[in-house]
């Protein structure tokens, strides 16, 4: 059984527990290692989206912002933070974000100054938005578009995790199949997306999660499907389970589950935390 968590979400962010919380509830679950890894997420107009008000309202905007230099700031007093409670409580903590991606050269420059500033020991890639049509759109919005725009839409969210991937900038892909949370591109005109997807996680290297946070009674299976798991059981992906934990009674959920999921689709690949860990510095 895997002994580390990398997925984590914590208070400041959009988690509901401390850091002292989840590493109490790290050691309980018997692991060595606990990831710090909060939402970086950073666009010119994610201010100016459908879903943002929404987000204030809900309590979700502290993850949200319009500007690199504010969220670097905010994230070099989290990761002094993290380091000072790793001296002082002496558990092995981890500096990490899961990142949203965006394929512009202007948000690439940004982010690549963010790495060299604020140095993570590893970074998330994931995709919860698409631009389209002039509006930055998350998966309820997708979901609630007309059908031939929401395929339009789908089929950028693919691109963009392909190119994600490709881009050298994160050590692991998040929950790749994410439109299923909310009950879309689980089809299978699907498959041929996805695997230019598994592809290009494939060719640059990078590890895929298996994200236990959506064992629900409506789909009960994790990110990403048995079907994606095949994919990358033949391309030798490797791969980590994640909890996506938000509250610390979600550390290490449902990780047996998903470990014999894995196997069922001839996952063997499981990679290890210091070879995450040298992959990730050597691409820096």
């Amino acid at each position: 059984m895997q002994n580390f968590t990398l997925h984590t979400h914590t208070i400041g962010f959009d988690g509901k527990s401390t850091v002292a919380q989840m590493i109490t509830a790290a050691r309980a679950a018997g692991f060595d290692t606990l990831g710090v890894s909060n939402h970086f997420i950073v666009y010119p107009e994610i201010k100016k989206s459908r879903m943002y008000p929404y987000a204030v309202r809900g309590g979700y905007s502290a993850i949200y912002s319009d500007s690199f230099d504010s969220v670097i700031e905010k994230f070099r007093i989290h990761y002094n933070e993290l380091r000072q409670l790793q001296s002082e409580s002496q558990a092995n903590i981890l500096c990490g974000m899961e990142v949203d991606f965006f394929p512009t050269r202007t948000w690439c420059d940004g982010f690549l100054r963010a790495i060299d500033k604020l140095r993570p020991d590893y970074t998330i890639g994931s995709v919860h938005f698409v631009y389209y049509d002039g509006n930055l759109c998350n998966m309820h919005d997708i979901a609630k578009a007309a059908p031939t725009v929401r395929d339009k839409m789908l089929n950028v969210y693919w691109d963009n995790i392909a190119a994600a991937a490709t881009s050298g900038l994160f050590n692991i892909m998040a929950h790749i199949d994410l439109p299923k949370k909310v009950g879309i591109g689980r089809d299978d005109k699907w498959c041929d997306a996805e695997m230019r997807a598994v592809d290009a996680i494939a060719d640059a290297g990078v590890a895929m999660e298996i994200n236990t946070g959506l064992y629900k009674p409506e789909i009960y299976e994790p990110y990403p499907s048995a079907r994606i798991l095949r994919a990358a059981a033949a391309k030798n992906i490797p791969v980590l389970i994640s909890d996506d934990a938000h509250v610390s009674n979600q550390i290490g959920r449902q990780f047996d589950t998903a470990q014999q999921f894995a196997h069922d689709c001839g996952i063997n690949n499981f990679i290890t935390l210091q070879n995450l860990l040298d992959f990730s510095r050597k691409t820096r």
